[in-house]
């Protein structure tokens, strides 16, 4: 599928935004492997499986599995730090810093049940 009218993005990359602001993760992941499938071997691929495992890092937390949450949270990380401040129409540090905080709720010594529960949901904002 190739870009559409939104400034020459990627339906399946909007389609990411769209259900992870909606807090469909699993979904999310869904939508965007169908772009990193085509590209994982390319400039971007080590970018959209950042995404990826981002979105996979909240189905775990949703899920109550905090530790493969804060793994998925370190891999996201480091696929995405690779990357400029801005990328594909996303400021890479804003996602750095949500990477960051949710990190941080899985460190404390004793961390919520279900974090996702006790605070707004995360939400990444494209710049087109």
């Amino acid at each position: 599928m190739g870009p559409d009218c939104a400034g020459g993005v990627d339906p399946y990359y909007l389609g990411y935004f769209d259900q992870f602001n909606r807090g469909l993760f699993f979904e999310a992941h869904e939508v965007l492997e169908h772009l990193w499938l085509k590209s994982r071997n390319g400039p971007n691929g080590s970018f959209y499986k950042g995404l990826i495992q981002l979105a996979g890092a909240f189905v775990h937390l949703r899920r109550d599995r905090p530790r493969p949450a804060a793994a998925l949270f370190k891999l996201a990380d480091a696929n995405l730090r690779k990357y400029p401040d801005r990328h594909e129409h996303l400021a890479v540090p804003a996602v750095l810093a949500l990477i960051r905080h949710w990190q941080g709720r899985l460190d404390q010594p004793s961390p919520a049940a279900n974090a996702l529960q006790c605070e707004p949901p995360p939400a990444l904002h494209l710049e087109i």
